[in-house]
């Protein structure tokens, strides 16, 4: 029978973590780890075990684990290292979920004293209690109350029911780009060909265009526009609906779309339109929140307020955790308000109280919100200079740290690079210890929050070097 390799390190090791902490989440000084790959990728450790895991799990994977074909060992801050030894600069951070990075101590040593204490329930406990209490405390100031949930489509689905109960209507309006999660009540409001083959969807949900300026579907300039895409949606809601709009459900930022960064003047002028319509804007900042875009929460970059938010991902820094936040008069509707109505078996449960609780101080105590910022701000100039370098760079854009890039055949036509060039693309970068997500041409980097100056840098490097071969080897305009 097969077995999985051995372990490449023991438990007890001293490990030089991404980002420089105690087990108390307090700094100490400490030299960043960086990337260092020996060898062909994946290594044989690494090929066993993705091997071995193909005889059992079901097709349908994420794309990024395919093609890697890596078996990691464990994670250190902003680096992950492989079965094989190898140590990879994580870019990817589990799609945003990994804001404190990888092991971090202050949060496994949090969740290892609740384990031995309390783990599952939903009667009253201090840890919920103090997670509640820190994650108002750090919301906008008008959304005092919130539920937790296990997932972001769990969170989504229950923010649209609490819309519901408020205007009782029952239509949404989402946006052409949009990923709000693939259940049943919401993924009919994903934003592209990802859900062909899985209709027919509930009624009543209409998809208008995003603010996604590199890519207007109208051919315009912002600000010259003057936000047409926003005209566009007050036209299709007029025409197409049947008048019972109850919310329109926006990322501040788009995520899966490519971290696209809608113009500051956009969402605000969502926030109008849906009040035309006496419905509810619905912030989804999965993505966004938790100091992702160098600030708090995505919203603060518009000034834009709203009534219902839903937050996920990196709130838990890996622990599978979400919430929907409200104002406080909104949060009596019913039935929502009623008993059992927005309840949730895994919502708020000791373990994942503690990982918000921890993650909230931990952001905090360390400034990683300001890191964020900075070390965002470095990596969009870097970028720059590689539109400047590279003529397949046609697009750079980024808030924080979420970032993209758009990646194209020519910059007239902005005709997306190739899948076979993006896949050569991707595995460079892996081959020289870059985990990216950079299979499609709308490359995202989201790392992690506690990622270091110096790891920045050599991951801006290594795309460098990545583009350098991608220009003088692959023949780039025709996909060869």
């Amino acid at each position: 029978m097969a077995s999985f390799p051995e372990k490449t390190h023991k438990t007890g090791d001293s490990r030089n973590l991404g980002t420089p902490q105690h087990a108390s989440g307090k700094q100490r000084a400490a030299e960043p780890k960086l990337p260092h790959v020996v060898g062909r990728v994946p290594g044989p450790k690494s090929q066993r075990v993705f091997e071995l895991e193909q005889q059992y799990i079901a097709p349908g994977r994420q794309r990024i684990s395919l093609l890697a074909g890596l078996g990691f060992d464990y994670g250190e801050g902003a680096t992950l290292t492989d079965l094989d030894g190898n140590v990879y600069l994580d870019f990817v951070a589990g799609i945003g979920v990994a804001s404190l990075g990888h092991a971090h101590p202050a949060i496994v040593n949090a969740l290892a004293r609740q384990a031995g204490k309390l783990m599952v329930g939903t009667f009253a406990t201090t840890e919920r209690a103090e997670a509640l209490r820190l994650l108002i405390e750090v919301a906008p100031s008008n959304l005092q109350r919130a539920h937790f949930y296990s997932g972001g489509a769990e969170a989504v689905e229950a923010a649209l029911r609490l819309a519901r109960s408020v205007t009782k209507k029952y239509e949404v309006v989402a946006f052409w780009g949009g990923f709000h999660g693939k259940t049943g009540g919401v993924m009919g409001l994903i934003g592209d060909e990802s859900k062909h083959g899985y209709g027919p969807w509930a009624g009543g949900q209409y998809l208008v265009p995003y603010a996604d300026c590199y890519r207007c579907p109208f051919k315009l300039e912002h600000p010259a526009c003057g936000l047409y895409c926003v005209d566009f949606a007050r036209q299709q809601i007029k025409n197409s609906s049947s008048g019972a709009i109850a919310a329109i459900l926006a990322e501040p930022m788009q995520g899966t779309a490519g971290n696209v960064i809608p113009p500051d003047d956009w969402l605000p002028a969502i926030k109008s339109l849906a009040q035309e319509f006496d419905a509810i804007l619905i912030a989804d900042e999965m993505i966004t929140g938790f100091g992702r875009t160098g600030r708090m929460w995505g919203l603060e970059h518009s000034g834009t307020e709203v009534e219902i938010m839903t937050v996920g991902k990196g709130m838990g820094a890996g622990f599978p955790v979400s919430a929907v936040l409200m104002s406080e008069q909104i949060s009596h509707a019913e039935p929502f308000s009623k008993p059992s109505a927005s309840s949730s078996s895994y919502g708020g449960n000791p373990l994942a109280a503690v990982a918000v609780a921890q993650t909230i101080t931990t952001i905090r105590e360390e400034k990683l919100v300001e890191n964020a910022e900075r070390i965002g701000s470095i990596c969009l100039n870097r970028m720059l200079q590689l539109k400047e370098k590279y003529e397949f760079v046609g697009d750079v854009r980024g808030r924080g740290l979420l970032l993209g890039l758009d990646l194209v055949r020519d910059r007239t036509s902005r005709r997306g690079l190739s899948r076979a060039v993006m896949e050569i693309i991707f595995k460079e970068a892996l081959r020289r210890g870059l985990l990216i997500m950079g299979y499609f041409p709308r490359i995202r980097i989201n790392p992690p929050l506690v990622i270091t100056e110096a790891q920045a840098e050599r991951g801006i490097e290594i795309l460098d070097e990545v583009f350098a071969y991608v220009r003088d080897h692959v023949d780039w305009r025709s996909g060869n």
